[in-house]
C-alpha cells in the first residue's frame, strides 16, 4: 500500500472525451484528489461524485482538482458525468494498471469467473507529486468533506 510520504505512481489515462491526462502534468500547478471508485451509475459512486462536485469551486479556490478513477470506459464515464452534472475529470482505469499501481484492484473468484473490483481509496498529492494522504476503505457519504479538511491543511 502506499502511504503518506511516497512518491505519486506517475500515469496516463483517457478522460470522459477520451484525451489522454497524465498525472504529472499537475506537478507544481494544483495539488490532486486523485479517488477511485468501483463503478459509474452506483449508490456509492453517485453519492461520492455528487459530494465531490459540489466542491469544485471549494477546491479550485485552494488550487486543488479532483480526478476520479474506475474501471468503466470513457463512454460510460461521459454517461455518468452528464446524467449527474460532473465537472470535474473522470479517467478510464479499463484495464486496472492504475489501480494496481495504486493498490486499490481487488480480485475475487465467483461461480470459476476471476472478477475484479476497486477498494473505494482516496489520494491527496502535493503539488511536487508527494502523496500527503492515503486514504484507503473509505466510506462513500461524508468523504468529500473529510478530503476538503486535508486539503485546506496542506495550506
Amino acid at each position: 500500500m502506499l502511504q503518506a510520504g511516497d512518491l505519486a505512481p506517475d500515469f496516463e489515462l483517457p478522460d470522459a472525451k477520451m484525451e489522454l491526462l497524465r498525472l504529472s502534468s499537475f506537478r507544481d500547478v494544483s495539488t490532486v484528489v486523485l479517488y477511485f471508485f468501483n463503478k459509474d451509475h452506483t449508490p456509492g459512486g453517485i453519492t461520492e461524485a455528487v459530494e465531490f462536485n459540489d466542491r469544485v469551486a471549494a477546491f479550485a479556490g485552494l488550487d486543488a482538482v479532483i480526478l476520479g478513477v474506475s474501471l468503466d470506459d470513457c463512454l460510460a464515464h461521459e454517461a455518468f458525468r452528464e446524467e449527474e452534472g460532473l465537472d470535474f475529470d473522470l479517467l478510464a482505469d479499463t484495464e486496472g494498471e492504475v489501480s494496481r499501481l495504486y493498490h486499490v484492484l481487488t480480485e475475487w473468484e465467483s461461480h470459476g469467473v476471476v472478477r475484479y473490483g476497486i477498494e473505494r481509496s482516496t489520494f491527496v498529492i502535493d503539488k511536487g507529486g508527494v502523496i500527503r494522504h492515503a486514504l484507503y476503505h473509505v466510506q462513500a457519504k461524508g468523504h468529500a468533506a473529510e478530503v476538503f479538511d486535508y486539503v485546506k491543511q496542506l495550506g
